[in-house]
């Protein structure tokens, strides 16, 4: 009993180690952003656009890793 619970607390905080991938995606994304738009201020709205898909598609990675450590945690 006492190897399962140490095992559901290894496999979440492995699980959980894609919320530091989706933290840096999402700075350069924004970064990339500021670049882009000191550039070029024209495309300010475009980049933005842009800018705001890159964020949302990065922070789902970042709730799909944490959704999974809290089903290792507390579904099996």
């Amino acid at each position: 009993m006492l190897l399962l619970q140490s095992a559901k607390f290894i496999g979440a905080g492995l699980a959980t180690i894609g919320l530091a991938g989706a933290g840096v995606g999402i700075g350069t994304v924004f970064g990339a952003l500021v670049i882009g738009m000191s550039r070029n201020p024209s495309l300010k709205d475009e980049l933005f656009k842009m800018a705001i898909l890159g964020f949302a598609l990065t922070e789902a990675i970042a709730l799909f890793s944490l959704m999974m450590g809290f089903l290792i945690l507390f579904a099996l």
